[in-house]
């Protein structure tokens, strides 16, 4: 079933909506975990690197003299718990941009993505990124895919820490300032209905992206319309 949506700008959603879970939760995960102390060993005198560790040690109540071992067990814990940490989501989001770099991580988007995004931009709609994944690791995701280099698509990248929570209108309301557009002429596509919710109530459109074998396939998405592909959105541009 089709969904007509008319707007200046899209935002989307990454896991579960361009991509599936698995390429987060197994791929990327897998392949931060063994990384994460070496990586924080490695980089010590990084500033953005020094900043996380001292973020989690105060999160988590470790001392100031706590190690680096005792730091990954924490990060570990929340990868196991998908905590969407901060501290967390930088350091991955620096060891995924190494790994896309040296060619080692490779994304791979659902058949319908990449085409339908190219078309959209084509003909005018601005294209912006809300996930809870880094804005670094969201722009590496995007830098070396199946598809090719993508980062040209998107004009923006919000993430949890320049936005806010994804469950939060305010969220909506600071990334549509960013946007420098009015909520109307905003479409979220997401996976996740309480998302959809805090979009919609921020004045968004908005469209439930159910895609057969993720966790919200069978989702109850309420008064969201909802599509099984980008193929069934009918877009108007909004000049």
């Amino acid at each position: 079933m089709s969904v007509q949506v008319a707007a200046r700008w899209g935002v989307l959603d990454i896991e579960g909506t361009l991509t599936a879970t698995s390429q987060v939760h197994v791929v990327l995960y897998d392949y931060a975990r063994p990384r994460l102390g070496a990586w924080i060993d490695a980089h010590s005198d990084d500033p953005v690197v020094a900043e996380a560790v001292t973020q989690v040690k105060a999160d988590t109540g470790l001392g100031e003299q706590a190690g680096t071992a005792e730091v990954v067990a924490v990060l570990h814990g929340w990868m196991d718990a998908d905590r969407k940490a901060t501290p967390l989501k930088t350091l991955q989001g620096l060891i995924w941009s190494d790994g896309y770099a040296r060619g080692e991580l490779t994304t791979d988007y659902f058949a319908d993505v990449v085409p339908a995004l190219r078309s959209w931009r084509d003909r005018g709609l601005g294209l912006a990124v809300f996930s809870s994944g880094s804005v670094a690791g969201q722009i590496a995701s995007f830098s070396n895919t199946t598809s090719g280099d993508l980062r040209g698509l998107f004009a923006h990248h919000f993430d949890t820490v320049n936005a806010g929570p994804k469950r939060e209108r305010d969220s909506y309301e600071k990334i549509a300032d960013g946007l420098g557009a009015t909520a109307a002429e905003i479409v979220f596509f997401s996976d996740v209905p309480a998302e959809l919710d805090a979009a919609a109530a921020a004045g968004w459109r908005t469209v439930g992206v159910a895609r057969a074998g993720e966790p919200f396939a069978d989702a109850d998405y309420g008064t969201h319309p909802v599509v099984s592909t980008f193929g069934d959105v009918e877009l108007e541009v909004i000049a």
